[in-house]
Formats: structure tokens, C-alpha cells, sequence
């Protein structure tokens, strides 16, 4: 993973696993321990969907960058439809309060995608490929041939 990868993943987790800690804070003192849990589990079930997704989605960017486009969009429909199967899954569990994993798992992602933009729109990503250095333009420019 490159630096800049790693940087915006960070960045994304960071704040979403403090509204995470929030979350479980509030619900908590409102509904207990299984609201805690829940609003915990939440959050995580968003930190690893969502950073799963970047990781892929920068892995496309570099290897298949005419396919960026076209596979953010499958991507983040992919995470949204398995977000949705969690929530299936675990609509009727007792091993925590549903109520809160929904909430927090609603404002964890909501915070992933403010995030996700704020740190985008602040890095600093080249649109063009520099020319090569040294003896790669020197020797182009002497032939008058593109590599």
C-alpha cells in the first residue's frame, strides 16, 4: 500500500472509529451494555467494509485504471447490499441492541463517506503522468520517439 493509500484509509478510520466510540458511549447510558455492544459492532462492521473497499478500489486504480470508474460504482453498491445483509442477519439477535448497531452503523458509514471526500478533495493526486527524468526524456527527445 502506498503512502498516500495509507494516509487516505486513516484518515477514514479515524474519525469513523471515534464516532463509533461515541455511539457505544450514548447508547451506553441509554440502552446498557447491549446497546454499547451493539453501536461497537456497528461501527466495526463499517470500518471493515469501507476500508475493505478502499484497499480495492486503490488496488483498481493502479493496475486497471481505465476500469476506476465502473468498479467504484459495483463497489460501493457490493458494500451497500452486504450492509444490508448484515442488518438482515442480524435483525433478530439477542447478542446485542439492534436499535443502536442500526444507528451507529448509519452514522459510521455517513461519517466514512464525509471523510472519504474530505481527504480526497485535500490530496494532492496527479491527474497526468510526469515525464520520465534524466536520460529517458534526453534520449525521446533526441530520437524524436515517445516510449
Amino acid at each position: 500500500m502506498q503512502s498516500n493509500d495509507a494516509r487516505m484509509l486513516l484518515q477514514c478510520a479515524v474519525p469513523t472509529a471515534l464516532a463509533g466510540a461515541v455511539a457505544a458511549a450514548i447508547s451506553g447510558v441509554l440502552a446498557g451494555g447491549k446497546g454499547a455492544v451493539g453501536a461497537a459492532s456497528g461501527a466495526l462492521v463499517v470500518i471493515l467494509f469501507m476500508g475493505m473497499g478502499l484497499a480495492v478500489l486503490q488496488w483498481v486504480s493502479r493496475s486497471h485504471p481505465q476500469l476506476f470508474q465502473a468498479m467504484g460504482l459495483l463497489l460501493y453498491v457490493t458494500q451497500l447490499l452486504l450492509l444490508f445483509v448484515v442488518l438482515a442477519v442480524f435483525q433478530d439477535t439477542t447478542l446485542f441492541d439492534t436499535t443502536a448497531f442500526g444507528l451507529a452503523l448509519l452514522a459510521a458509514a455517513i461519517v466514512w463517506v464525509i471523510s472519504q471526500a474530505v481527504a480526497h478533495m485535500k490530496a494532492k493526486i496527479m491527474y497526468v503522468d510526469p515525464e520520465p527524468s534524466g536520460g529517458e526524456a534526453a534520449k525521446s527527445a533526441a530520437t524524436g520517439t515517445r516510449s
